[in-house]
């Protein structure tokens, strides 16, 4: 046991508690690392959002197995089918409702869809559907037609993200979703605890969770000792270090990528060979098996090996501070303002050990040369520095994970790499070329351009600061039954869980 879990016991042994295993229904208790700051549907792919939204509250059209081989499954579409090169359609399901009682249809569909992608309300959702023109039409109330260009072949894999809202639902954040989900949002109170409470009139079969508790820990060793003690009854990350009873701890695959962003725009992070020495001079070696769990693997692509397309030739970045140093003083020589302080801004819930990475990150690039500010920012505030517009016209590294489980580098790319990608820090007409190409292709071809992209990413443009691709660990009470899967990263199914 280390200290940090110690402490976190004897602390939690002295409060006075309710254990979650003493209580007599099927309530359960999940603590996480960071805070929601809004529960609005369409901001359901962040993880601190989607673990309590995701197909709790708000269901979506389509659904992807990660238990079983299924593949693509029925959700709120019963059926889908192309009726020409560029269209898709979907065949909902009948007699569905909305928590409000309202009847699900198609014009809450197409009202979801441009909900999510207006200008007037800054949804996360609509960053996937960047690049493509898509036209929802509904055919009728149980059938809705959506159009693309260019043709895009694995749009209903893409609709497995956007959530269902009621038509009637405004374009501003709401604090009271409607969805069509299992689960109603009975009790907000912000900075301590969410409840979620088990529908009566839900569509489809009853989960055995009445209701589900959420709290909020920053301190993973914290959530670890809360489901050691029945305080609660889930903590779906908890670090590898705390990670020490084989029979609550589980390791689960995690489709998380670790990485700094380079906003290649402002100096001295313009120049290719300031971004190589970011990338030479910190030793991802020295982070597996000590901050992060064994098993976690050096990053060479945004998405992981198992995504379409992944090129294995592309080789990691050697750890090589002596060449940094070299490129650094070249750079200078040259006129590169390489002394101009640098702000590495990290996310402080983001994953367990993310400060302690984040400092020795900022250790290596400084023993290198670099001049870096480093600012561990709460989940609100790292968006003003990921997302454009950008907060501040300075040189910027961001910290950040991205998650995309669903195995197409489309899930990725624009917004990632496309210059006009809400989270890009370049601008390549080549990589914007190969995404649009990309997009649009099927087959071998489509694998061929992403693997193609990946290689031109990291070799010739070195976008960013590719670090690890991660591994997950989660804590399970011995009163619920359940195992985390690839998907507890970013989504936490309460009708997944049962009791022992």
């Amino acid at each position: 046991m280390n200290n940090f879990t110690a402490l976190a016991g004897l602390l939690l042994a002295s409060t006075t508690m309710t254990p979650a295993f003493a209580q007599d229904n099927h309530d359960v208790t999940v603590v996480l690392a960071e805070e929601a700051d809004v529960i609005e549907p369409c901001m359901a792919t962040r993880s601190n959002i989607g673990r309590i939204v995701l197909q709790n509250i708000s269901e979506t059209l389509t659904e992807l197995d990660v238990r079983g081989d299924e593949g693509l499954m029925p959700r709120l579409a019963e059926s889908w089918e192309m009726t020409g090169d560029n269209t898709w359609r979907f065949h909902l399901r009948e007699g569905v409702k909305f928590s409000d009682g309202s009847d699900f249809d198609a014009e809450d569909v197409k009202h979801s869809f441009e909900r999510a992608g207006s200008d007037q309300i800054t949804c996360e959702i609509s960053r996937y559907y960047e690049g493509i023109d898509i036209t929802p039409e509904v055919v009728d109330a149980n059938t809705i037609d959506f159009t693309t260009d260019p043709a895009q072949p694995i749009l209903p894999l893409l609709m497995s993200l956007l959530t269902i809202v009621p038509s009637e639902t405004p374009l501003e954040f709401t604090r009271d979703p409607i969805g069509t989900g299992p689960y109603v949002l009975s009790e907000w109170n912000p900075g301590q605890n969410i409840t979620l409470t088990r529908r009566d009139d839900y569509w489809g079969e009853a989960p055995e969770v009445t209701g589900a508790t959420y709290l909020f820990r920053t301190d993973a060793a914290v959530r670890a000792a809360m489901v050691q003690t029945g305080e609660a009854d889930i903590a779906p990350s908890i670090s590898a270090t705390d990670a020490t009873d084989p029979e609550m701890d589980f390791a689960y695959p995690n489709s998380e990528t670790t990485y700094l962003r380079i906003d290649q725009n402002v100096p001295p992070l313009g120049d290719k060979r300031v971004r190589e020495a970011l990338n030479l001079a910190i030793d991802r070696e020295a982070f597996i098996g000590t901050i992060l769990a064994e098993g976690t693997q050096i990053a060479t692509a945004l998405n992981v090996p198992t995504t379409l397309g992944w090129n294995p030739d592309v080789q990691a970045w050697s750890y090589d501070p002596d060449k940094a140093r070299e490129l650094l003083e070249e750079a200078k020589a040259d006129g590169v303002p390489v002394d101009t302080t640098i702000s590495l801004i990290g996310r402080t819930g983001n994953f367990p050990g993310a400060t302690e990475v984040f400092e020795a990150i900022q250790g290596m690039l400084s023993d290198v040369g670099f001049n870096i500010d480093l600012q561990m920012v709460e989940v609100a505030e790292h968006e003003q520095y990921y997302s454009k517009p950008y907060v501040e016209d300075r040189p910027i590294l961001v910290g950040a994970q991205h998650d995309n489980s669903r195995g197409d580098p489309v899930f990725s790319m624009y917004f990632k790499y496309h210059s006009e990608g809400r989270q890009s820090g370049i601008n390549d007409p080549k990589v914007d070329e190969l995404i649009e190409a990309a997009t649009a292709a099927t087959g071998e071809e489509r694998s061929a351009l992403w693997s193609e992209l990946f290689g031109y990413l990291h070799d010739d443009v070195v976008a960013d600061v590719l670090l690890f691709h991660m591994v997950g660990h989660a804590r399970v009470g011995t009163r619920v039954d359940f195992e985390p899967t690839i998907a507890t990263n970013s989504s936490l199914q309460l009708s997944e869980i049962g009791f022992k």
